[in-house]
Order: structure tokens, then C-alpha cells, then sequence
């Protein structure tokens, strides 16, 4: 039986809106999933991202097996109780950084052998290993160990890489789970359509509670992702969720979801939020700019986060500039506020038959940063 419901489908694009049942509670799709890869997401508590209506958040295996390593984890009593956060949370399986880490690791059949960006000791994850950890960290969705492949990549290794992630898929699937735990598969092939649909078709002969499109935002052009989207959404289960790893922009979010997918995750509204760049729906602004210095308005007119309603952008520029902690944490506020409210949004747009006119509208007026 499957986690997830389909409760309606649009009419004129491929969008879906449903809810997916984990052991923590039900979340609404499509989501926005705000990245905690050591066990927080920068800068924010729990009670602030419950406030800005946050259902699942993400960890991340290979750094929490580092720091603060799984006995820890064990005597916690899991990540949830870690970290204290009562909501649903995934964590992926240490397969980025198979990519992001690849000066540092080498790749043997059986797994992938990591000297730490920490101390340089060795650490060895294998799909047994990084399902293991993710049953000791108790995640709600534990995602397979794969390959992730940079781009650009030859369709030889994409092939060699896929052969090998599809016997890890095979092995991820019988490794014993935390209980109610939900196992994703990913999808990957890199830009290669025939080895995209391999992919899939292989992971849902296997058979997973949920599918991810991986191996992108890796450096690829923004048509190579979404014609990725397109190879393998006709192939993936209608009443199984659809998870787009690591994107994007917000037009990629609403992008995304024309052509089907469900949930997504990213760490742009946190890391350019410190760098001083905020999201608006008509594009993003470098609140560090000059022009902002006696700029007494909120980021965003009617915004309704905790920064828009309580302080402006002068302040904001002020404390960026002067280094204050609590300036990043502000950008941070209002950025993650601004991707949850465009998925509900997003949600309510479905809900009533409109989301094609959003769609265009949003698509069309979301500028480039200005300088």
C-alpha cells in the first residue's frame, strides 16, 4: 500500500497535489523540503521553521556518520529526538557527496571509501553501510546509496555508473529499516534518455515507496535538467511521490512541478540568504547593495514573515554589512518563509484550477538579480 495519496491532478499541465504519510505525521505536496545537513537547518530552530509551516526537513548520512557519529545517534534515541524536531525528516544517503567529495573518496564495487574532509581519516559506505546509518538516525525517507555523476560525463561512465548504482538499488532494498521507515530509489543516467528510462524502469521493477531524479544541478544546463524531468516522469508510479534532488530557483520549482514532481529540496534560500541575497517573487535582491542603505521598506510588500513585518532592508543592509549574526539570520527567515509560502502557493493554485495561469504569470516576471 502506497505512503502517498494523488488528490487532484491539473488540467492543463502535468501538477499534482497530494499528501504522502510518514511515521512522523503527514506532509502536503508539493513541497519544499529546507536542507539540515547536520542535524539543523542554518541559522533557524525547530520552532521557527514549525512557525513558518516546515512538515519535513533533511539530514544528511554521510555528515551526521562523521559528526556526531552514530553512537551518539543511538544514545539520542535518533536524529528526531537529536535535534528536536517532531516533524517528518529525509536524509540522504551520502550519494552526493560521492560527487561533491570526489577528490577525497574512491570508488570500489561493493561502496565508496572516504578519507574525511574533517581529519582525513578513512570512512568506508557502501549501500548496506549508508541504509544502516539511515536506520540508526530513524529518518522518515531514507534515500539509496548511488552514484552521483558530474557533468559533463561520457555516456560510457554514465553507463558504468548507472550498472552500479542499480545493484546498489538491489541491495538497499532488502537492508532491515527503522520502523515505518519509507525507502526512496533515485533515478539516475545523467543526460543520456535512454539511460534515464533504464534507470527507472529498473527502480520500479525493484520496487521503492518513492522515486528520485538524480545526478542533476551538477553544472548541467537548465534544459538538460528538465528534459531529465520528461524522460522518466511517464515511467515513474502516479500514486508514488516524485522527489527532484537539490533544485532550484523558485521558476525551477514551479517549473518542476508543470511536469509532475512532488517534492524538492535545495540549500539556496539558506546560503544566499547569508550571503545577502533574498527571494521575492519578481526576483532576487542583493540587499548588500548601496541603493538599499536608506531603504525603510520590508524586503517584500505583504510578505508575511517574521524579517518583511518587523524590519527593513536598510536595517537589514546595516547588519549584513556590520557582520551581525542576526542579519543572517533575518535573510535566512524570510527566504525559507518565501520558499513554503510558494509551495502553498503552489498547492492552493492546483486546489482551484489555476495553477497554468500562476505558472506562466510567475515564470514570466521572476527577473534576473539585479546588481
Amino acid at each position: 500500500m502506497t505512503c502517498y495519496t494523488l488528490l487532484k491532478k491539473d488540467e492543463q499541465t502535468k501538477a499534482r497535489r497530494g499528501v504522502l504519510k510518514t511515521a512522523h505525521g503527514t506532509f502536503q505536496t508539493p513541497v519544499f523540503m529546507p536542507v539540515g545537513t547536520q542535524a539543523t537547518v542554518k541559522t533557524l530552530s525547530a520552532t521557527e521553521l514549525k512557525e513558518m509551516g516546515a512538515e519535513i526537513i533533511l539530514g544528511n548520512t554521510y555528515h551526521l556518520n562523521l559528526r556526531p557519529g552514530l553512537e551518539i545517534m543511538e544514545e539520542a534515541g535518533g536524529l528526531h529526538k537529536f535535534q528536536n524536531w517532531d516533524g517528518s525528516i529525509l536524509t540522504d544517503s551520502g550519494g552526493y557527496q560521492v560527487f561533491s567529495l570526489a577528490k577525497l573518496r574512491k570508488l570500489k564495487k561493493d561502496g565508496v571509501e572516504f578519507r574525511s574532509h574533517l581529519d582525513g581519516s578513512k570512512l568506508f559506505i557502501g549501500p548496506k553501510e549508508a541504509m544502516h546509518i539511515q536506520k540508526v538516525l530513524g529518518s522518515d525517507i531514507a534515500m539509496l546509496f548511488d552514484e552521483c555523476t558530474p557533468y559533463p560525463c561520457t555516456y560510457e561512465d554514465a553507463e558504468k555508473s548507472l550498472d552500479l548504482t542499480l545493484e546498489w538499488a538491489a541491495v538497499c532494498k532488502e537492508q532491515p529499516r527503522a520502523e515505518g521507515q519509507l525507502y526512496f530509489g533515485i533515478v539516475q543516467g545523467s543526460t543520456y534518455e535512454d539511460l534515464r528510462r533504464r534507470s527507472a524502469e529498473e527502480l520500479v521493477k525493484i520496487g521503492f515507496d518513492g522515486y528520485a531524479i538524480g545526478g542533476l544541478s551538477v553544472g548541467e544546463p537548465e534544459e538538460e535538467m528538465y528534459k531529465a524531468i520528461d524522460y522518466v516522469e511517464d515511467l515513474l508510479p502516479e500514486d508514488h511521490p516524485r522527489y527532484l534532488m537539490g533544485v532550484g530557483t523558485p521558476p525551477q520549482l514551479v517549473q518542476a512541478v508543470a511536469k509532475g514532481v512532488d517534492m524538492f529540496d535545495c540549500v539556496l534560500p539558506t546560503r544566499v540568504g547569508r550571503n545577502g541575497s533574498a527571494y521575492t517573487a519578481k526576483g532576487m535582491l542583493q540587499i548588500k547593495a548601496a541603493r538599499y542603505k536608506s531603504d525603510f521598506t520590508p524586503i517584500e510588500e505583504g510578505c508575511q514573515c517574521y524579517t518583511c513585518r518587523n524590519h527593513t532592508k536598510a536595517y537589514l543592509r546595516h547588519l549584513l554589512k556590520a557582520k551581525e549574526i542576526l542579519g543572517l539570520r533575518l535573510m535566512t527567515i524570510h527566504n525559507i518563509h518565501f520558499y513554503l509560502n510558494l509551495m502553498k502557493q503552489i498547492r492552493e493554485h492546483i486546489e482551484a484550477g489555476t495553477f497554468k495561469e500562476f505558472h506562466d504569470d510567475f515564470v514570466a516576471n521572476y527577473a534576473p538579480p539585479k546588481k
